[in-house]
């Protein structure tokens, strides 16, 4: 099981403090936490996209996953989540195979429909067409990365004719998708359809909801022949904040939870705290919380917290970091101590290609189909 973190990059002022800390800051600061994330032993980073202010999450996370991946040697990168909606899948097939190239198969993308409405007339979108958007969008990069020579008509965006997305997936394996959800069965069940994993958000709503949307997309995916239930592929969101004894927690959690954006106006921290996932408390607390999401969900592969949002400073958010540091031992052991025969890692690249589903790269350099040269031929022509 894979343990981790994800940022949503929102630039919120500190409650307490007053202070907002400027974009620049917040870029910096995430990599910082990228960094200490695979220092205490954490197995993933995730990042948001977003193209709005308050968010400073990249519009091309790939750039935020490159610059990570030249600094770390472990750390498994994704997203949370990439838009399928409104970018172009040549686009991202180019870009997440190019990133995927660049960290050694440390790259995963978390594909979703995306929660701010406006973003789809930015990008030239509607937003009624959201679903379809995503359905679309996916049979496009799943073919991408799969065939050499794609010739394609939909209905967004305009025919591909014999076209080769470059750079071709590492060792030809694509990056493992999961696709992402707060409340769409109909994306749940795309996941199932492929075969591909399914993350539920599970922040912001009750149990009982996302219960309902993981034992979907189990049936679904055992309906479409990719294995029994229990081998689907499942990820959870979860956040929490954490000091040695619960009232500290409680209190100092308090006025960033009342004053965010995302919390703000709406249930209250005790009321928030019983009817979602959210556990301000002691590092025994947010154990005994987060070993008790397996008793809805069932073994599951993917745990990834949000710790830096809603105002908190770096120095906090760190803090934050080295008691999850503590406590994963503990974690790992009691989810290892329950896991059932016969129900499969994390999917990762080196387990791909241990596995044989890799292919040799081309022994020469491939021909461009338009020109009739290769690119070593055009050297020479020059030369000459």
């Amino acid at each position: 099981m894979q343990f981790g973190i994800f940022t949503i990059g929102d630039v919120t002022t500190d409650p307490t403090a007053g202070r907002t800390p400027t974009e620049n800051e917040r870029i910096r600061n995430t990599v910082e936490i990228a960094l200490k994330a695979e220092e205490i032993g954490l197995d993933v980073f995730a990042t948001g996209e977003h193209h709005n202010p308050p968010f400073i999450a990249p519009a091309n996370p790939p750039i935020l996953m490159a610059a990570i991946a030249a600094q770390t040697k472990r750390l498994q990168l994704t997203t949370a989540t990439t838009l399928i909606t409104t970018n172009d899948p040549v686009r991202l097939a180019e870009d997440y195979a190019y990133v995927q190239h660049l960290s050694s198969g440390r790259v995963d993308l978390m594909l979703g429909r995306g929660n701010t409405g406006p973003v789809y007339p930015w990008f030239g979108k509607d937003i009624r067409e959201g679903v379809n958007l995503a359905i679309e969008n996916y049979a496009l990069l799943h073919k991408l990365w799969r065939e050499e020579e794609v010739t394609w008509q939909g209905r967004y965006r305009t025919p591909l004719h014999s076209f080769t997305a470059t750079p071709r997936p590492l060792d030809g394996i694509p990056p493992f998708v999961w696709h992402g959800s707060i409340r769409s069965p109909e994306i749940a069940e795309q996941a199932a359809y492929y075969g591909n994993g399914f993350f539920a958000n599970h922040i912001f709503w009750p149990a009982h909801h996302t219960q309902q949307m993981v034992e979907r997309y189990r049936q679904r995916f055992a309906h479409y022949g990719h294995g029994t239930p229990e081998q689907a592929i499942v990820g959870l969101g979860g956040q929490f904040f954490m000091r040695r004894n619960s009232q500290d927690a409680v209190r100092e959690f308090r006025p960033y939870f009342d004053n965010a954006p995302v919390y703000g106006g709406g249930p209250s921290l005790d009321e928030f705290s019983r009817n979602t996932p959210l556990t301000v408390g002691s590092p025994q607390e947010v154990i005994e919380r987060t070993l008790s999401f397996r008793e809805y969900v069932g073994d599951y592969q993917r745990q990834l917290f949000l710790i830096d949002h809603a105002g908190l400073p770096q120095k906090v958010v760190l803090e934050q970091l080295d008691l999850l540091g503590e406590i994963l031992p503990t974690l790992r052991k009691e989810f290892d101590a329950v896991r059932a025969p016969g129900v499969p890692d994390a999917p990762t690249h080196a387990a791909a290609l241990a596995a044989g589903r890799g292919t040799q790269a081309a022994a020469t350099p491939a021909t461009d189909r338009w020109t009739g040269t290769r690119a070593e031929d055009h050297n020479t022509l020059e030369a000459d």
